[in-house]
């Protein structure tokens, strides 16, 4: 299965942007996304390329859904595995 996971833009360089996806970052390729975008933009991530731009209460939205999904299900619940699996292949934790 995939899955296409939102993400807010904190920074740009060229055609590469540095997402965060729940706390995690990530570098993400911009070359097909839909329309321009900017830090502080939220873009929908799928394999490392943003596919489109998502306005701000829908991408919080989604957002909650994930982490309710995450909290309700069990550990062997093949979906949330995947979740889990796309959020952990992100990489590193952000410092705080």
């Amino acid at each position: 299965m995939c899955l296409g996971v939102p993400g807010k833009v904190l920074s740009i360089d060229g055609l590469l942007a540095t997402v965060d996806f729940f706390g995690v970052r990530r570098n993400v390729r911009l070359d097909i996304v839909d329309e321009p975008v900017e830090p502080g933009d939220y873009v929908m991530n799928h394999v490392g390329f943003a596919i489109c731009r998502i306005p701000p209460a829908e991408a919080e939205e989604t957002i909650a859904l994930y982490e309710q999904l995450l909290a309700a299900v069990s550990k062997e619940d093949l979906l949330a595995a995947d979740i889990r699996g796309e959020i952990v292949a992100t990489g590193e934790k952000k410092n705080e």
